[in-house]
């Protein structure tokens, strides 16, 4: 064999021989690198195993900051109207801001009455009934509603609205029962109770601080519209027909004229023939019950009178 040949043919050898050898450094390559990315994964996985916990600690942390400054933000204070110690998240402050907002926007909503006449009747009694309720740090404010129907209500802060039909039926005594179970519901604080239940903390405040819109107070105002309507639950509503005895009471009236109201109610629901007692009376105990539990406390006055 020509030694041109035999140098080639033994370079084609060597090429033969040598390529096992580059077969195994190429896998050797391969399997160090797989070596390394599985060093990578697990790096990477322990990394986000850290990641993860570092996560779950902030909100833990996060979750106890926002509970503090959410319990900062709450008022414990003893109620003397439900006679339980209560967490409210409104002080008195942001109750009449917010009562306020929404007293500005019912004003446009209904029409209030201009007779001075049942202005001064209303401020008249008014005044008497709030001095002898559980609640005088509120500076009371009367309005007359111009409306036929029988019916009144509260806003937060001390705001009641009674409406014009409503005083031109009912006597003094009446007059001063039905005045004294509104502000009993301002005293044990249900209407404040009930939105901060139904909205939120962080929804009111910004309704008080302005931070919100005409959407948001009209919000609030639905939930408002609906306890005038619908009436508080059966508790608050008993709560606040004893708490009118007491006050209206204490005022110098008698209590008997929350019972007379009662029956006049029942009297016109019949006479215009809807089979139910009015807007004003329309939740969640029946009249006759509200009634029996009306009798009771002034019951339970005149003995404690007679034993005292």
């Amino acid at each position: 064999m020509p030694s041109k040949l035999r140098v080639n043919y033994a370079k084609g050898l060597n090429r033969v021989i040598l390529r096992p050898q580059a077969e195994e450094s190429i896998l050797g390559s391969l399997l160090a690198g797989s070596d390394a990315l599985l060093v990578q994964d697990n790096a990477l996985l322990r990394a986000g195993a850290r990641l993860s916990n570092i996560l779950a600690w902030f909100k833990s942390f996060l979750a106890l900051i926002l509970c503090s400054c959410f319990l900062s933000a709450c008022t414990t204070v003893y109620n003397s109207a439900t006679q339980r110690n209560e967490t409210l998240l409104f002080n008195t402050t942001q109750e009449v801001a917010l009562g306020k907002d929404l007293d500005a926007q019912m004003s446009k909503d209904i029409k209030v009455s201009q007779d001075p006449a049942l202005q001064a009747r209303l401020e008249r009694i008014g005044r008497q009934v709030v001095l002898s309720s559980d609640r005088r740090d509120l500076a009371y404010n009367f309005r007359v509603a111009q409306d036929d129907e029988l019916n009144a209500f509260a806003l937060p802060g001390g705001f009641i609205y009674v409406n014009s039909g409503l005083i031109n039926q009912a006597t003094d005594d009446e007059l001063a029962g039905v005045i004294a179970h509104e502000t009993g519901h301002i005293a044990a604080r249900h209407s404040v109770k009930k939105l901060q239940a139904t909205l939120g903390y962080q929804f009111i405040m910004s309704v008080i601080v302005g931070l919100s819109g005409k959407q948001q107070l009209g919000d609030v105002l639905n939930v408002v519209y609906n306890y005038i309507g619908l009436g508080y639950s059966r508790q608050d509503e008993f709560l606040a027909d004893t708490l009118a005895v007491r006050y209206s009471r204490r005022a110098g009236y008698n209590p008997r004229g929350i019972v007379d109201f009662f029956n006049k109610l029942k009297a016109d629901a019949e006479q215009k023939g809807r089979g139910s007692v009015p807007v004003f009376f329309s939740s969640h105990p029946k009249i006759e019950d509200r009634i029996a539990n009306v009798e009771r406390e002034i019951n339970a006055n005149v003995i404690a009178d007679h034993t005292s």
